[in-house]
């Protein structure tokens, strides 16, 4: 099941003023006739397009009348929120080879049936170059508006040609050839520009062979066999041809004629291959009260142009709270109960074909009407993880729109103009910031409101920051648009307080949370999000892949817990306490049985218990994504659960074949070494609340690593983080970077976006590795090509470029490194990578193996100097250079580091600097006093 989540900017309707209302963009007031019960009436509805999109699903007009006669309708709203879904689209790749203008001359053309900004990235064999496959073509071979890269390729734009058969518009780029170029065949990969995606064959290309051979007497280029695929897949469409190897070659050798007398034969060959596109549709609501019956009413109507069987799942509610309950009736036809909780009523086909709406009549008595959208069975949307929220509230407790006036204190605050520009909305969002702060710093509010409302009010002052930087972001024109993410799906009711998301669709440009700084001037040190901290946080990873061995790393640790803090960490994570099959804890059996190979429970509970006396916060790495299981069923499978928590293969994802699970089909990616939990399951979500709660409360953990979030939806996890109220949460979305033919790509976009996408998911409450950072890092330092540490917009290429709050950079981890090694940090420069994630934005992250080793001293002088200036994770950074042998930056106008053999010196600006630290290869200085 998939979800859209939304997070409409402003809205016009409140029982009371509060920190919470929101004046609208604009208004525009329309008169109606008498109040009907049929709102079928084009009259009634009146829709505005969005001026902007802000998220996915936007709340884009609200509309109100002015008080009328008691049998007119005196108050008329209508509410359209955008929905940007992904939709799968069929499509095709074909390579053609024609006859030229000569008869010797051959025309090639690369095509692409899908939508999207195409780019073909191409090179050639040459027929007496045996040394590589890939060489830059001829000058007269590259077509028009191509770029060179490097001396081994080009990349040339495809242009939209014709339509096909199919009537879907084609995009083709054609390339002359010509005897005398003398080559053997044409390489290719293809790219998408507006998703950052690579059209790929599995790390290798598609090839285009050319001949059999050249005749020595003849510059005739015959043709092969045509399109030759190499075996493998398409990388992100691995899945997506429509015919097997065996086909391919078989269709090939048909379409191929036979020569006679050796002259040469064009072929056409295809592949079909799908894509994940975006589709806006909308669900507009429509509310008035009605004088009926000797009762003022409220009439809602719903409507929307989703395609399929739609459902509103709904209910009502009478105060805050927004608990659900069941209006009495009458409801609308073909309404169904939901465990005397809902009411579900099925959306029927407007006349002209177009979409669904239903009516509902309520009466007066109720506060609001709650509802979610089911669509097909498998599909549904919800407002930001949470409800859908129409309040009912008469005109008379409508805001003064026209009000000027602070509503705490009687404040005066100029509000913006309504202009159809980026500076007038994002005054109106200062407006609306500077409504929340007067808010909250008076005094009778203060005193009214408790820590939970206050800390909400610094949230909403944080997402207001956040999409005002949102659309100055989007109105610069940038190299390219980042890719959009992946649904994910299953099978979970509403009511059941989650629902998986349709990933939302976050860009890049669009996710920057740096603009929080109007946050952090307000307090830093509050707690403005669940499970992400203070900001100031430095994170030690309290074990290595063998920590284990001993049997008691529990007191081992415990003797150095005083040492980890006068180093100045402020939280350790700690390896999965867990009874596992494998001795470092990521194969988990009983949750509840905390005697592992670390030590036992009361060891570990006496270790946290240590480092809470020195100061540091602890992280339980808490493994939710699968479970070793206790027993067999009849078929031989390890998939039924025993101690505490008895679950039956139910909890199990039906879509792993190893495991032969009844549940629902995976959110995320499987990790075949165990059964993956199927989280829909509300018993499995309930029991994991409650084991969470528990290791809290017991062993006394701060937050958690949460292992393999890749695995399961990030909505779930948001589940997992309100119901234990971590102090932090960090994440592990580990998966590969971009790489062209073995070589990491500059833009990591794409990487990074999925990355932020699971952030996002969580609802912003839990942090994540910046994987992203660590790759570039990695090449950057290897290659010496420093300049890969700025992105196309002059930002650190990771996490921290886009999202830093949420971002745990780190060198290494026990996966990583240690005995296992799997993604090794380069060799010998582990300080370097250390001298940018301690000086940079974000939280980082220090591996224990490198904390105790010749490295301490350097590790130490790096985190007393960020504690010094008070860098945290939303610092500011300018990036002075970004070159092949230098890389420099300046934080928080405070610190200055370079890094790489270049040179760079920071006192050549107007600000006195004097060298605080150096090492090999890396510099750092401090801001001094001029």
């Amino acid at each position: 099941m998939s979800t859209v989540a939304l997070e409409p900017l402003f809205q016009l309707c409140s029982r009371k003023p509060s920190f919470r209302s929101r004046k609208p963009i604009s208004l525009r007031p329309f008169f109606l006739p008498t109040c009907s019960s049929n709102l079928n009436d084009a009259s009634f509805i009146f829709h505005h397009q969005p001026r902007r999109t802000l998220s996915p699903v936007h709340a884009t007009s609200v509309t109100d009348t002015p008080t009328l006669h008691p049998l007119q309708c005196p108050q008329t709203i209508t509410s359209t929120f955008t929905i940007d879904r992904t939709h799968m689209v069929k499509g095709k790749i074909f390579v053609r080879l024609d006859h030229g203008r000569d008869l010797n001359d051959w025309e090639l053309t690369v095509g692409c049936s899908l939508p999207g900004k195409w780019i073909l990235h191409w090179g050639v064999t040459l027929v007496q170059d045996v040394g590589r496959e890939w060489d830059q073509p001829p000058l007269d071979m590259i077509t028009p508006g191509s770029v060179p890269i490097k001396d081994y390729a080009v990349e040339t734009p495809l242009k939209k040609s014709s339509l096909s058969a199919e009537g879907d518009t084609l995009h083709e780029v054609r390339i002359g050839l010509r005897a005398k170029f003398g080559i053997s065949a044409i390489h290719f990969v293809l790219k998408d520009e507006e998703t950052g995606d690579w059209y790929k064959n599995e790390s290798r290309d598609f090839v285009v062979s050319l001949v059999d051979c050249i005749k020595a007497d003849s510059d005739i280029i015959e043709p092969k066999r045509g399109l030759d695929f190499w075996p493998g897949n398409l990388g992100q469409l691995s899945r997506m041809f429509s015919k097997s190897k065996a086909d391919e070659n078989k269709s090939s050798e048909s379409r191929v004629p036979e020569r006679e007398n050796n002259q040469p034969e064009g072929f056409y060959e295809e592949v079909y291959v799908t894509k994940k596109v975006l589709v806006s549709n909308s669900i507009s609501v429509s509310t008035k009260k009605c004088f009926e019956s000797g009762a003022v009413k409220d009439i809602l109507y719903f409507e929307t142009d989703l395609p399929g069987d739609v459902v509103l799942h709904w209910g009502v509610c009478r105060d805050d709270s927004r608990r659900w309950e069941v209006p009495p009736p009458p409801h609308p036809p073909g309404t169904v109960p939901f465990k005397d909780r809902a009411l579900r009523t099925q959306l029927l086909p407007r006349k002209d074909g177009k979409g669904s709406s239903a009516q509902i009549t309520l009466e007066e008595e109720f506060l609001g009407l709650v509802f979610v959208i089911k669509q097909n069975e498998n599909t549904w949307f919800k407002y930001s993880g949470n409800d859908f929220y129409v309040p009912l509230s008469s005109s008379s407790n409508l805001l003064n729109i026209g009000n000027k006036e602070d509503l705490s204190e009687g404040v005066q605050i100029e509000k913006p103009s309504q202009q159809n520009s980026f500076f007038a909305f994002t005054d109106t969002v200062a407006y609306e910031i500077r409504n929340l702060v007067t808010d909250n710093s008076s005094e009778k509010n203060q005193k009214r409101k408790s820590k939970k409302v206050q800390l909400s009010i610094f949230e909403e002052i944080e997402r207001l920051a956040a999409e005002a930087y949102n659309i100055f972001r989007n109105s610069i024109p940038g190299f390219s648009r980042p890719t959009t993410a992946e649904p994910e799906a299953t099978n979970v009711e509403p009511e059941k307080t989650v629902a998986v998301p349709e990933k939302t669709v976050m860009e890049p440009e669009k996710t920057v949370v740096e603009a929080t700084n109007v946050a952090e001037t307000l307090s830093l040190e509050s707690k403005i999000c669940s499970a992400t901290g203070t900001g100031y946080e430095i994170l030690c990873q309290g074990f290595n892949w063998e920590s284990h061995v001993s049997g008691r790393w529990y007191m081992e640790l415990k003797e150095v817990a005083s040492e980890l803090a006068s180093i100045g960490f402020t939280v350790v994570w700690l390896p999965p306490p867990t009874e596992s099959v494998s001795p470092e804890g990521y194969m988990p059996k009983d949750l509840y049985n905390l005697n592992s190979r670390y030590g036992n429970m009361d060891e570990l509970k006496d270790l946290v218990k240590k480092f809470h006396e020195v100061g540091i916060k602890v992280l339980g790495d808490a493994v939710l994504n699968h479970r070793c299981a206790h027993y067999q069923n009849k078929n031989g499978v390890w998939n039924i659960f025993g101690g505490c928590l008895d679950w039956d293969d139910s909890a199990v994802v039906s879509d792993d074949p190893h495991f032969q699970g009844r549940g629902n089909t995976s959110s995320g990616d499987s990790f075949h070494a165990a059964p993956n939990i199927d989280h829909s399951q509300e018993f499995v979500r309930k029991d994991l609340k409650e084991w969470l709660c528990w290791l809290r409360k017991e062993i006394g953990y701060d937050g958690w690593r949460l292992d393999f979030v890749r695995g399961f939806w990030g909505g779930y996890v948001k589940d997992y983080i309100e119901a234990s109220e971590p102090y932090f949460s960090v994440g592990e979305y580990w998966d590969s970077l971009s790489y062209t033919n073995g070589e990491t790509d500059h833009n990591q976009d794409a990487h990074r976006q999925r990355i932020v996408d699971w952030i996002n998911a969580t609802n912003g409450n839990s942090s994540a590795f910046d994987v992203t950072t660590k790759g570039i890092l990695h090449t950057a330092l290897e290659k010496c090509e420093y300049w890969r540490l700025s992105d196309v917009k002059g930002k650190p290429p990771g996490v921290i470029g886009w999202w830093p709050s949420r971002a745990v950079t780190f060198t290494e981890n026990h996966d990583t490194g240690s005995t296992q090694g799997h993604w090794r940090f380069p060799s010998g420069k582990e300080m370097i990578g250390y001298a940018y994630i301690l000086t940079h934005p974000g939280t980082p992250s220090v591996f224990y193996d490198h904390i105790f080793s010749h490295n301490k001293t350097e590790i130490a002088s790096l985190i007393s100097l960020r504690k010094r200036n008070g860098i945290h994770c939303r610092s500011t950074i300018q990036i002075s250079k970004a070159e092949r042998d230098v890389y420099a930056a300046i934080i928080d106008e405070k610190v200055a580091v370079k890094i790489g053999p270049g040179h760079f010196d920071p006192s050549s600006g107007s600000m006195k600097w004097s060298l605080a630290i150096k090492g090999k290869y890396y510099e750092i200085w401090e801001a001094s006093q001029p």
